[in-house]
């Protein structure tokens, strides 16, 4: 909230309980992963983490930068990953230009995981079957929906979806809806990692991680971690 004359009056103290050194995980995705099964676990337990996957996605083009929020449909030592429409507006600006940033947030935590690198194609097979594990509705959309481009009002979506629907009736099986040519997935490889953990006083915690070798984020050897001021 504001005061009369503009100025921002609401404070929340951030009584989260850090991240030291000596708790960080063997590896980066180990703690990746512990931070992301604990945030799936707080929503279980008292549902204030409510899209515990949410993942913002920031691009760039001769516009500038540009970042929506998606969901993490991949995770693995090679980093975080989400599916799209390959000719959407992230899809086509991560095609001429693969640099990406992305972040993790959960503010009832108070904690962050920030991404740095560069986005790659997801393999094929890999899109194909997780794109069977849809529901079937979610299916459907995915060849509904010309993702970014303009629609004349929702009836033309709607009427889109139903002719689809026919199309591609509900069986109950994994293959009832092939999957569309142009939808896929991106994984952010990435060569910085923070994570951000809140705590009292704005003295928070940020440990961020720099590549030093080829290796994935299972690979410690690969990684320098960094004490950042917050």
């Amino acid at each position: 909230m504001t005061s009369r004359d503009g100025r921002w009056t609401a404070r929340v103290e951030y009584a989260g309980v850090g991240l030291g050194e000596e708790q960080f995980a063997a590896t980066p995705f180990e703690q990746i992963s512990r931070w992301v099964g604990e945030a799936h676990a707080r929503q279980e337990e008292q549902g204030d983490v409510p899209e515990p996957d949410a993942l913002s996605v920031a691009t760039v083009d001769d516009a500038g930068p540009d970042v929506r929020t998606v969901l993490m449909r991949f995770l693995d030592p090679r980093g975080p990953g989400f599916v799209t429409n390959l000719r959407s507006t992230k899809g086509l600006q991560l095609r001429d230009d693969p640099r990406v940033a992305a972040s993790l947030t959960w503010p009832s935590m108070f904690r962050a995981i920030r991404f740095r690198g560069v986005a790659e194609l997801v393999d094929r097979a890999e899109v194909e079957v997780y794109f069977r594990q849809r529901p079937w509705g979610a299916r459907i959309s995915a060849w509904a929906s010309e993702q970014s481009r303009p629609v004349a009002g929702r009836a033309p979506l709607e009427a889109a979806y139903e002719q689809y629907a026919e199309r591609f009736p509900d069986h109950g099986r994994p293959d009832d809806v092939p999957v569309p040519e142009d939808w896929g997935a991106f994984r952010v490889r990435p060569d910085r990692v923070e994570f951000w953990a809140g705590r009292v006083n704005r003295l928070h915690d940020r440990l961020a991680l720099t590549r030093v070798g080829p290796g994935d984020l299972a690979d410690a050897a690969s990684w320098e971690l960094t004490r950042l001021q917050p």
